[in-house]
This record gives structure tokens, C-alpha cells and sequence, in this order.
């Protein structure tokens, strides 16, 4: 499997990426008690094709489910992730939402998550959050030239345990550009040292998602619910590796 990107190629995922940096900037205002995740989505819809871009969810097939009916994964306090877009999901004081895009661009693909606060929220749903966003950092430093897959796997899990928490059972990183999932796979947890090298010219969607209860996760149709019930939050950014920090492709 050939991951290095050209040039070229890198312009364009770096133009996709751009449009859900701003997007999930934009959306921190929208987030507050009242809102539906259904008018969430379709905010995110049209400002994603204003800016010449298309959904890369919105009709996402894998064998056995429906195609994915939403632009934005809204993924609400003890759903991990792929939360479907709903009118009767109204945000409430309290909860904590991980919204996770995609883009397709002029032929390339972004992907970043972000979970935002809804209102006031408990110190706990702030530390989890915190933690979450601090792996995701620590997963990005460790996105050089010359090291492995695992030493992301590694920086991500081992600062996760530290902080008394779990990554999400078999929900991983990507690569991605091409197609919005490429090899190689990026766990959240690992061995330093193994896996695939990394090299100038890959482009990668870091991603942990962590649980305050358990590892355990629980599949419903396309949403995935952390076992124990207990809350979960998403962090993500794609990024490309260089031959010096990794630039992150998501921000604004």
C-alpha cells in the first residue's frame, strides 16, 4: 500500500481540511440547550457545499446498515461516535456532543472531530474532555519522520491510562486524502516501536475516543455507545507528516 502524497495531492486535502476546520469552528456558537442535531447537520451541510466542498459521510455505505443519512456524526455524552443526526436529539444543559466531519474536495478528503460542552457541564464531562484533547496532542507529537504507527498508538494510550481512563475498543485512526479511510489503521493504544513507518508526505487522521467507565463498547445499527453507560468524548485532526512537527491539515 503506497501512503506518501504528492505535492499536489497535499494542496488539495489541505484545502478539504480547511473547510471542516472553520466549519467546527463556527459550530461552537450553534452549540447550546434548545438545539437539534438535525439543524446542527443541516447548517453543516450547506457551509460545507458554500465553500465548494461535499459531505464525505452523507451516504457512507459499509455492508449491512443503511447508508449514512447525516453530514456530521453528532455523537451525544455516552454515544463514542457515528451518533445519526436526529430532530428529537435537542442539546440539553449539560451534555457534552462530539461532532466528527468529513470532506470531499476537488477529489481529497479531510477528517476531524471535536466535542464541545453544552452549556455549564460537570467537572468530570471537563476533565474527560480535556484529557481527550491533551492524548490527540500527544498522538500529533509523535507523528515524525522515521518513527512508527505504534509510537502514536503508544503517546495516545499510555497518556489515556494515565489519566484513569479508556480508549473505545477497536475504534481507530486512519490514514486518509485519497479516500476518507485509508491504511494504515492508528490505534489508541499500543506497543513504541511497531507498525508501519512513518515518512514526510503521509497524511493521517489521528483520533482518540475515550471512556471515563470502561473499554467496552456497545454497537446499535451504526452507533457505537460505551458499554457502562458512562460519558465519552472525540478528539481529531488530520494531519501530515513532514520532516519536522506534523502539520495539522484541520485547523482554521
Amino acid at each position: 500500500m503506497i501512503y506518501l502524497k504528492s505535492p499536489s495531492e497535499i494542496t488539495k486535502i489541505r484545502a478539504a481540511s480547511q473547510v471542516i476546520g472553520e466549519l467546527l469552528d463556527t459550530l461552537a456558537d450553534m452549540i447550546t440547550p434548545g438545539i437539534s442535531t438535525w439543524e446542527l447537520d443541516r447548517f453543516a451541510e450547506s457551509f460545507i457545499q458554500e465553500r465548494g466542498g461535499k459531505p464525505a459521510f452523507k451516504g457512507y455505505k459499509i455492508p449491512g446498515l443503511k447508508p449514512f443519512p447525516g453530514t456530521l456524526c453528532t455523537s451525544l455524552n455516552s454515544c463514542i461516535v457515528h451518533g445519526i443526526p436526529s430532530k428529537k436529539a435537542i442539546l440539553k444543559e449539560g451534555d457534552i456532543i462530539g461532532i466528527d466531519v468529513g470532506v470531499i474536495k476537488a477529489g481529497y478528503y479531510g477528517d476531524a472531530a471535536r466535542t464541545y460542552a453544552v452549556g455549564q457541564i460537570s467537572s468530570e464531562a471537563s476533565r474527560l474532555m480535556d484529557a481527550t484533547r491533551t492524548a490527540l496532542a500527544h498522538g500529533i507529537q509523535a507523528a515524525v519522520d522515521g518513527a512508527r504507527v505504534g509510537d502514536i498508538s503508544h503517546a495516545v494510550g499510555a497518556y489515556i491510562a494515565s489519566q484513569g481512563y479508556y480508549p473505545a475498543d477497536d475504534l481507530t485512526g486512519h490514514g486518509v486524502g485519497r479516500q476518507l479511510h485509508e491504511d494504515p489503521q492508528i490505534p489508541n493504544s499500543g506497543k513504541a516501536g511497531y507498525g508501519p513507518r512513518l515518512e514526510a508526505g503521509m497524511t493521517l487522521a489521528i483520533e482518540p475516543m475515550v471512556n471515563i467507565g470502561t473499554n467496552r463498547v456497545i454497537e446499535k445499527g451504526w452507533e457505537f455507545f460505551v458499554a457502562d453507560g458512562s460519558l465519552s468524548a472525540h478528539y481529531e485532526h488530520s494531519i501530515l507528516v513532514t520532516s519536522a512537527d506534523a502539520e495539522i491539515l484541520t485547523k482554521a
